[in-house]
Protein backbone atom coordinates (compact mmCIF):
# COMPACT_ATOMS: atom_id res chain seq x y z
CA UNK A 1 0.00 0.00 0.00
CA UNK A 2 3.20 2.27 0.58
CA UNK A 3 4.52 1.89 -2.72
CA UNK A 4 1.08 2.58 -4.29
CA UNK A 5 0.45 5.32 -2.51
CA UNK A 6 3.73 6.82 -3.83
CA UNK A 7 2.42 5.93 -7.35
CA UNK A 8 -0.43 8.17 -6.76
CA UNK A 9 1.71 11.14 -5.86
CA UNK A 10 3.70 10.32 -9.00
CA UNK A 11 0.83 10.45 -11.02
CA UNK A 12 -0.37 13.54 -9.99
CA UNK A 13 2.92 15.33 -10.67
CA UNK A 14 2.93 13.57 -13.73
CA UNK A 15 -0.87 14.68 -14.97
CA UNK A 16 0.52 18.89 -13.64
CA UNK A 17 3.16 18.60 -15.91
CA UNK A 18 0.65 17.06 -18.75
CA UNK A 19 -2.23 19.38 -18.31
CA UNK A 20 -1.97 21.22 -21.39
CA UNK A 21 -1.83 18.03 -22.93
CA UNK A 22 -4.61 15.95 -21.07
CA UNK A 23 -6.67 18.72 -21.18
CA UNK A 24 -7.56 17.98 -17.06
CA UNK A 25 -7.14 20.94 -15.33
CA UNK A 26 -4.13 20.12 -12.30
CA UNK A 27 -6.72 21.29 -9.94
CA UNK A 28 -9.13 18.31 -10.20
CA UNK A 29 -6.67 15.49 -10.63
CA UNK A 30 -4.60 16.55 -7.21
CA UNK A 31 -7.99 17.39 -5.79
CA UNK A 32 -8.93 13.78 -6.73
CA UNK A 33 -5.99 12.25 -6.07
CA UNK A 34 -4.85 13.88 -2.74
CA UNK A 35 -8.31 13.25 -1.37
CA UNK A 36 -8.24 9.39 -2.14
CA UNK A 37 -4.83 9.35 -0.76
CA UNK A 38 -5.98 9.93 2.82
CA UNK A 39 -9.12 8.04 2.53
CA UNK A 40 -6.71 4.69 1.47
CA UNK A 41 -4.41 6.17 4.10
CA UNK A 42 -7.12 5.66 7.01
CA UNK A 43 -8.67 2.87 5.47
CA UNK A 44 -5.32 0.70 5.05
CA UNK A 45 -3.26 2.28 7.94
CA UNK A 46 0.28 1.46 6.18
CA UNK A 47 3.06 0.52 8.81
CA UNK A 48 0.44 0.06 11.54
CA UNK A 49 -0.45 3.67 12.08
CA UNK A 50 -3.16 4.00 14.62
CA UNK A 51 -6.39 5.01 13.47
CA UNK A 52 -6.02 8.10 16.16
CA UNK A 53 -2.81 8.95 14.64
CA UNK A 54 -4.08 9.39 11.13
CA UNK A 55 -6.86 11.47 12.23
CA UNK A 56 -4.50 13.61 14.51
CA UNK A 57 -2.04 14.01 11.58
CA UNK A 58 -5.14 14.80 8.90
CA UNK A 59 -6.09 17.48 11.26
CA UNK A 60 -2.34 18.79 11.38
CA UNK A 61 -2.74 19.17 7.96
CA UNK A 62 -5.96 20.82 7.40
CA UNK A 63 -4.49 23.28 9.91
CA UNK A 64 -1.66 24.05 7.70
CA UNK A 65 -3.68 24.12 4.63
CA UNK A 66 -6.09 26.08 5.99
CA UNK A 67 -3.94 28.79 7.20
CA UNK A 68 -2.67 29.47 3.59
CA UNK A 69 -5.98 28.96 1.71
CA UNK A 70 -7.70 31.85 3.55
CA UNK A 71 -4.71 34.08 3.38
CA UNK A 72 -4.75 33.86 -0.28
CA UNK A 73 -8.50 33.97 -0.56
CA UNK A 74 -8.18 37.32 1.50
CA UNK A 75 -5.24 38.58 -0.48
CA UNK A 76 -6.82 37.47 -4.15
CA UNK A 77 -10.43 39.19 -3.53
CA UNK A 78 -8.58 42.17 -2.93
CA UNK A 79 -6.93 42.08 -5.88
CA UNK A 80 -9.92 41.06 -8.16
CA UNK A 81 -12.10 43.95 -6.92
CA UNK A 82 -9.15 46.23 -7.60
CA UNK A 83 -8.67 44.96 -11.07
CA UNK A 84 -12.53 45.03 -12.01
CA UNK A 85 -12.35 48.29 -11.63
CA UNK A 86 -9.42 49.61 -13.53
CA UNK A 87 -7.78 51.03 -10.93
CA UNK A 88 -4.41 48.77 -12.02
CA UNK A 89 -4.50 50.00 -16.03
CA UNK A 90 -5.30 53.18 -15.10
CA UNK A 91 -1.81 53.06 -12.60
CA UNK A 92 -0.16 51.79 -15.25
CA UNK A 93 -0.56 54.02 -18.38
CA UNK A 94 0.13 56.44 -15.62
CA UNK A 95 3.32 55.98 -15.47
CA UNK A 96 4.42 55.17 -19.17
CA UNK A 97 5.11 58.54 -20.84
CA UNK A 98 3.98 58.51 -24.89
CA UNK A 99 7.05 58.00 -26.21
CA UNK A 100 10.23 55.82 -24.67
CA UNK A 101 13.05 54.52 -25.48
CA UNK A 102 13.11 50.19 -25.89
CA UNK A 103 16.05 50.29 -22.90
CA UNK A 104 14.08 52.67 -20.52
CA UNK A 105 10.93 50.53 -21.25
CA UNK A 106 12.46 47.39 -20.21
CA UNK A 107 13.54 48.74 -17.01
CA UNK A 108 10.28 50.29 -16.12
CA UNK A 109 8.35 47.46 -17.06
CA UNK A 110 10.45 45.20 -15.25
CA UNK A 111 10.19 47.48 -12.18
CA UNK A 112 6.29 47.62 -12.24
CA UNK A 113 6.55 44.17 -12.85
CA UNK A 114 8.36 43.46 -9.66
CA UNK A 115 6.83 45.69 -7.68
CA UNK A 116 3.31 44.49 -8.36
CA UNK A 117 4.07 40.93 -7.98
CA UNK A 118 4.57 41.64 -4.49
CA UNK A 119 1.09 43.11 -3.58
CA UNK A 120 -0.77 41.08 -6.05
CA UNK A 121 -0.82 36.64 -6.86
CA UNK A 122 1.93 36.12 -9.70
CA UNK A 123 -0.67 35.01 -12.45
CA UNK A 124 -2.75 38.63 -11.86
CA UNK A 125 0.48 40.14 -11.93
CA UNK A 126 1.81 38.07 -15.04
CA UNK A 127 -1.80 39.53 -16.48
CA UNK A 128 -1.74 42.71 -16.28
CA UNK A 129 2.10 42.65 -17.53
CA UNK A 130 1.64 40.79 -20.34
CA UNK A 131 -1.41 42.58 -21.75
CA UNK A 132 0.93 45.93 -21.39
CA UNK A 133 3.32 44.05 -23.70
CA UNK A 134 0.93 42.75 -25.94
CA UNK A 135 -0.45 46.39 -26.49
CA UNK A 136 3.13 47.59 -27.71
CA UNK A 137 2.99 46.08 -31.21
CA UNK A 138 6.43 45.12 -31.06
CA UNK A 139 7.79 42.18 -33.65
CA UNK A 140 7.57 38.70 -32.07
CA UNK A 141 11.52 38.49 -30.93
CA UNK A 142 11.05 41.81 -28.84
CA UNK A 143 7.63 40.60 -27.33
CA UNK A 144 9.48 37.52 -26.35
CA UNK A 145 12.20 39.25 -24.77
CA UNK A 146 9.84 41.60 -22.87
CA UNK A 147 7.84 38.47 -21.64
CA UNK A 148 11.17 36.74 -20.57
CA UNK A 149 11.71 40.06 -18.82
CA UNK A 150 7.88 39.84 -17.26
CA UNK A 151 7.81 36.12 -15.89
CA UNK A 152 11.46 36.57 -14.22
CA UNK A 153 10.53 39.85 -12.55
CA UNK A 154 7.30 38.65 -11.25
CA UNK A 155 9.09 35.54 -9.80
CA UNK A 156 11.31 38.06 -8.22
CA UNK A 157 8.97 40.35 -6.69
CA UNK A 158 6.98 37.52 -4.71
CA UNK A 159 10.02 36.34 -3.05
CA UNK A 160 10.16 39.03 -0.12
CA UNK A 161 6.64 39.59 0.72
CA UNK A 162 4.08 36.42 1.93
CA UNK A 163 1.65 38.04 -0.43
CA UNK A 164 3.97 38.15 -3.08
CA UNK A 165 4.51 34.17 -3.70
CA UNK A 166 2.94 31.25 -1.99
CA UNK A 167 6.48 29.49 -1.57
CA UNK A 168 7.61 32.18 0.81
CA UNK A 169 4.21 32.43 2.74
CA UNK A 170 4.38 28.68 3.20
CA UNK A 171 8.29 28.89 4.49
CA UNK A 172 7.34 31.39 6.56
CA UNK A 173 3.81 30.37 8.01
CA UNK A 174 6.14 26.86 9.08
CA UNK A 175 8.31 29.71 11.03
CA UNK A 176 11.42 29.11 9.17
CA UNK A 177 12.13 32.70 8.60
CA UNK A 178 10.77 36.14 10.01
CA UNK A 179 8.91 38.80 7.66
CA UNK A 180 11.64 41.25 8.52
CA UNK A 181 14.34 38.59 7.07
CA UNK A 182 12.58 38.11 4.15
CA UNK A 183 12.24 42.21 3.16
CA UNK A 184 15.41 41.65 2.77
CA UNK A 185 15.25 39.43 0.01
CA UNK A 186 14.56 42.20 -1.93
CA UNK A 187 17.62 43.46 -2.25
CA UNK A 188 19.35 40.31 -4.00
CA UNK A 189 15.92 39.88 -5.54
CA UNK A 190 15.73 43.25 -7.23
CA UNK A 191 19.84 43.04 -8.37
CA UNK A 192 19.17 40.22 -10.22
CA UNK A 193 16.39 41.36 -12.38
CA UNK A 194 18.32 45.16 -13.11
CA UNK A 195 21.24 42.45 -14.04
CA UNK A 196 18.72 40.36 -16.18
CA UNK A 197 17.21 43.59 -17.82
CA UNK A 198 20.95 45.13 -18.91
CA UNK A 199 21.41 42.15 -20.25
CA UNK A 200 18.16 41.85 -22.32
CA UNK A 201 18.53 45.80 -23.44
CA UNK A 202 22.28 45.73 -25.01
CA UNK A 203 22.14 47.42 -28.50
CA UNK A 204 18.03 48.16 -27.94
CA UNK A 205 17.99 51.46 -29.47
CA UNK A 206 14.83 51.96 -30.92
CA UNK A 207 12.13 54.26 -29.72
CA UNK A 208 8.84 53.04 -29.09
CA UNK A 209 5.14 54.54 -29.19
CA UNK A 210 3.04 53.41 -25.99
CA UNK A 211 -0.77 53.31 -26.86
CA UNK A 212 -2.61 55.29 -24.48
CA UNK A 213 -5.68 51.76 -24.02
CA UNK A 214 -8.53 52.37 -22.39
CA UNK A 215 -8.23 53.90 -19.20
CA UNK A 216 -11.29 55.63 -18.64
CA UNK A 217 -12.25 53.42 -15.51
CA UNK A 218 -14.85 54.50 -13.41
CA UNK A 219 -13.42 57.34 -10.61
CA UNK A 220 -15.31 55.73 -7.85
CA UNK A 221 -14.00 57.15 -4.55
CA UNK A 222 -15.08 53.93 -2.58
CA UNK A 223 -12.30 51.98 -5.01
CA UNK A 224 -9.42 54.44 -4.26
CA UNK A 225 -10.24 54.00 -0.80
CA UNK A 226 -10.08 50.38 -0.66
CA UNK A 227 -6.63 49.88 -2.71
CA UNK A 228 -5.43 52.31 -0.04
CA UNK A 229 -7.24 50.16 2.42
CA UNK A 230 -5.57 47.02 0.76
CA UNK A 231 -2.07 48.65 1.45
CA UNK A 232 -2.72 49.03 4.76
CA UNK A 233 -3.71 45.95 5.29
CA UNK A 234 -0.12 44.52 4.07
CA UNK A 235 1.66 47.24 5.75
CA UNK A 236 -0.50 46.26 9.43
CA UNK A 237 0.76 42.39 8.66
CA UNK A 238 3.90 43.17 8.42
CA UNK A 239 4.03 45.79 11.52
CA UNK A 240 1.52 43.11 13.48
CA UNK A 241 3.51 40.16 12.90
CA UNK A 242 7.12 42.04 14.10
CA UNK A 243 5.33 43.55 16.91
CA UNK A 244 3.16 41.24 18.58
CA UNK A 245 3.16 37.78 16.51
CA UNK A 246 0.07 38.31 15.00
CA UNK A 247 -0.74 35.74 12.55
CA UNK A 248 -1.08 37.28 8.68
CA UNK A 249 -4.26 35.03 8.12
CA UNK A 250 -5.72 37.22 10.76
CA UNK A 251 -4.93 40.83 9.80
CA UNK A 252 -5.65 40.12 6.12
CA UNK A 253 -9.08 38.35 6.70
CA UNK A 254 -9.94 41.24 9.43
CA UNK A 255 -8.98 43.67 6.31
CA UNK A 256 -10.85 41.82 4.41
CA UNK A 257 -14.31 42.28 6.77
CA UNK A 258 -13.53 46.17 6.12
CA UNK A 259 -13.96 45.96 3.00
CA UNK A 260 -17.20 44.09 2.74
CA UNK A 261 -18.30 47.05 5.37
CA UNK A 262 -17.26 49.67 3.31
CA UNK A 263 -19.02 48.45 0.58
CA UNK A 264 -22.03 47.66 2.50
CA UNK A 265 -22.43 51.19 4.31
CA UNK A 266 -20.88 53.42 1.55
CA UNK A 267 -22.94 52.01 -1.38
CA UNK A 268 -26.17 53.08 0.16
CA UNK A 269 -29.06 50.91 -0.72
CA UNK A 270 -26.61 47.86 -2.03
CA UNK A 271 -27.43 49.95 -5.56
CA UNK A 272 -24.04 48.90 -6.48
CA UNK A 273 -22.33 46.01 -6.78
CA UNK A 274 -22.35 43.67 -3.44
CA UNK A 275 -18.38 43.40 -2.63
CA UNK A 276 -19.08 39.98 -1.41
CA UNK A 277 -19.41 38.89 -5.43
CA UNK A 278 -15.71 38.91 -5.52
CA UNK A 279 -14.97 36.29 -3.45
CA UNK A 280 -16.82 34.28 -6.48
CA UNK A 281 -14.28 35.60 -9.09
CA UNK A 282 -10.50 34.68 -7.84
CA UNK A 283 -9.21 31.85 -9.29
CA UNK A 284 -10.45 28.95 -6.84
CA UNK A 285 -9.20 26.22 -9.58
CA UNK A 286 -5.77 27.81 -7.73
CA UNK A 287 -6.84 27.14 -4.38
CA UNK A 288 -8.13 23.70 -4.77
CA UNK A 289 -4.73 22.91 -6.56
CA UNK A 290 -2.98 24.13 -3.35
CA UNK A 291 -5.47 21.82 -1.38
CA UNK A 292 -4.96 18.84 -3.45
CA UNK A 293 -1.15 19.19 -3.37
CA UNK A 294 -0.37 19.97 0.19
CA UNK A 295 -3.11 16.63 0.94
CA UNK A 296 -0.27 14.47 -1.25
CA UNK A 297 2.24 15.81 0.26
CA UNK A 298 1.38 15.63 3.81
CA UNK A 299 0.38 11.74 3.35
CA UNK A 300 4.09 11.13 1.94
CA UNK A 301 5.50 13.36 5.04
CA UNK A 302 3.42 10.39 7.28
CA UNK A 303 4.24 7.47 5.32
CA UNK A 304 8.11 8.54 5.84
CA UNK A 305 8.83 9.17 2.14
CA UNK A 306 9.51 12.87 2.39
CA UNK A 307 12.86 11.54 4.86
CA UNK A 308 14.76 10.93 1.51
CA UNK A 309 15.04 14.72 0.42
CA UNK A 310 16.87 15.10 3.44
CA UNK A 311 19.70 12.82 1.80
CA UNK A 312 20.07 15.52 -0.48
CA UNK A 313 21.50 18.00 2.49
CA UNK A 314 23.48 14.74 3.71
CA UNK A 315 25.48 14.64 0.26
CA UNK A 316 26.65 17.92 -0.06
CA UNK A 317 26.67 21.35 1.79
CA UNK A 318 23.20 22.91 2.47
CA UNK A 319 24.14 25.94 0.01
CA UNK A 320 24.63 23.88 -2.77
CA UNK A 321 21.50 21.68 -2.45
CA UNK A 322 19.56 24.57 -2.07
CA UNK A 323 21.34 25.87 -5.31
CA UNK A 324 19.61 22.38 -7.18
CA UNK A 325 15.93 22.64 -5.41
CA UNK A 326 16.07 26.24 -7.56
CA UNK A 327 16.93 24.26 -10.73
CA UNK A 328 14.33 21.59 -9.72
CA UNK A 329 11.74 23.85 -8.98
CA UNK A 330 11.95 24.77 -12.82
CA UNK A 331 10.95 21.08 -13.06
CA UNK A 332 8.92 20.33 -10.38
CA UNK A 333 6.10 22.84 -9.79
CA UNK A 334 7.61 25.19 -6.45
CA UNK A 335 4.75 24.63 -4.55
CA UNK A 336 4.43 20.63 -3.67
CA UNK A 337 8.41 20.77 -3.95
CA UNK A 338 8.45 23.64 -1.02
CA UNK A 339 6.12 21.85 0.88
CA UNK A 340 7.86 18.54 0.77
CA UNK A 341 10.79 20.41 1.90
CA UNK A 342 9.03 21.78 5.07
CA UNK A 343 7.71 18.14 5.81
CA UNK A 344 11.24 16.85 5.51
CA UNK A 345 12.51 19.73 7.49
CA UNK A 346 15.74 19.35 7.27
CA UNK A 347 18.07 21.05 9.49
CA UNK A 348 19.35 24.38 8.27
CA UNK A 349 20.59 27.97 9.40
CA UNK A 350 18.65 31.20 8.56
CA UNK A 351 21.13 31.64 5.72
CA UNK A 352 20.15 28.98 4.34
CA UNK A 353 16.38 29.31 4.62
CA UNK A 354 16.30 32.66 2.66
CA UNK A 355 18.51 31.11 0.08
CA UNK A 356 16.00 28.64 -0.37
CA UNK A 357 13.35 30.78 -0.29
CA UNK A 358 14.82 33.14 -3.08
CA UNK A 359 15.78 29.63 -4.77
CA UNK A 360 12.08 27.94 -5.11
CA UNK A 361 10.40 31.11 -5.48
CA UNK A 362 12.86 32.32 -8.77
CA UNK A 363 14.48 28.90 -9.95
CA UNK A 364 11.05 28.18 -12.04
CA UNK A 365 11.89 31.17 -14.19
CA UNK A 366 14.73 29.24 -15.97
CA UNK A 367 12.34 27.69 -17.81
CA UNK A 368 8.84 28.69 -19.15
CA UNK A 369 7.09 25.69 -17.41
CA UNK A 370 8.45 26.37 -14.34
CA UNK A 371 6.20 28.57 -13.21
CA UNK A 372 2.30 29.93 -13.22
CA UNK A 373 4.12 33.24 -14.10
CA UNK A 374 5.32 31.75 -17.21
CA UNK A 375 2.29 29.12 -17.99
CA UNK A 376 0.22 32.20 -18.05
CA UNK A 377 2.93 34.02 -20.33
CA UNK A 378 3.40 30.98 -22.83
CA UNK A 379 -0.64 31.00 -23.09
CA UNK A 380 -1.05 34.48 -23.69
CA UNK A 381 1.68 35.15 -26.00
CA UNK A 382 1.48 33.50 -29.27
CA UNK A 383 5.79 34.32 -30.31
CA UNK A 384 7.00 32.60 -26.50
CA UNK A 385 7.69 28.49 -26.83
CA UNK A 386 9.34 26.40 -24.67
CA UNK A 387 12.38 26.94 -27.38
CA UNK A 388 12.04 30.77 -27.86
CA UNK A 389 12.52 30.74 -24.04
CA UNK A 390 15.08 29.04 -23.60
CA UNK A 391 17.04 30.99 -25.97
CA UNK A 392 17.63 33.28 -22.62
CA UNK A 393 18.63 30.41 -20.13
CA UNK A 394 22.24 31.47 -19.77
CA UNK A 395 20.84 35.40 -18.70
CA UNK A 396 17.98 33.71 -17.01
CA UNK A 397 20.66 31.47 -15.08
CA UNK A 398 23.44 34.27 -14.17
CA UNK A 399 20.31 36.35 -12.56
CA UNK A 400 19.60 33.91 -10.99
CA UNK A 401 22.53 32.78 -9.42
CA UNK A 402 23.23 36.64 -8.69
CA UNK A 403 20.08 36.80 -6.89
CA UNK A 404 21.03 33.46 -5.12
CA UNK A 405 24.10 34.48 -3.85
CA UNK A 406 23.16 37.80 -2.38
CA UNK A 407 20.40 36.01 -0.95
CA UNK A 408 22.86 34.11 1.25
CA UNK A 409 24.81 36.84 1.82
CA UNK A 410 22.22 38.56 3.09
CA UNK A 411 21.73 35.66 5.62
CA UNK A 412 24.96 35.71 6.74
CA UNK A 413 24.81 39.46 7.81
CA UNK A 414 21.88 38.81 9.68
CA UNK A 415 23.37 35.85 11.34
CA UNK A 416 26.11 38.04 12.21
CA UNK A 417 24.26 40.60 14.11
Amino acid sequence: MTTFLILLALLAFALIVLEDVIHVNKAQSTLFLGSLAWLLLFLTRPGGLAQETVQEKLLENLTEIATLWLFLMAAMTFVAFLNHKGLITALIYRILPAQVSERKLLFIVALFAFVFSSLADNITATLVCVTLVLSLGLPAAKTIRFTVLVVFAVNSGGVSLITGDVTTLMIFVADKVHIQNLLLLSLPAFGAVMLLTWLLSRNSEAHITVPRGDSQYERDPVGVMIAALFLCTIVGTILLNVIAGVPPVLTFLFGLSVMFLMGRFLYPGDKRENLLDYIRVIEFDTLLFFLGILLLVGMLKEIGVLDSLTHLYDGMPALAANYVMGLLSALVDNVPLTAALLKADPTLSLADWLSLTYAVGVGGSLLIIGSAAGIVAMSKVEAVTFGSYLRYGAYLLAAYTVGYTGSYLIGLALVAV
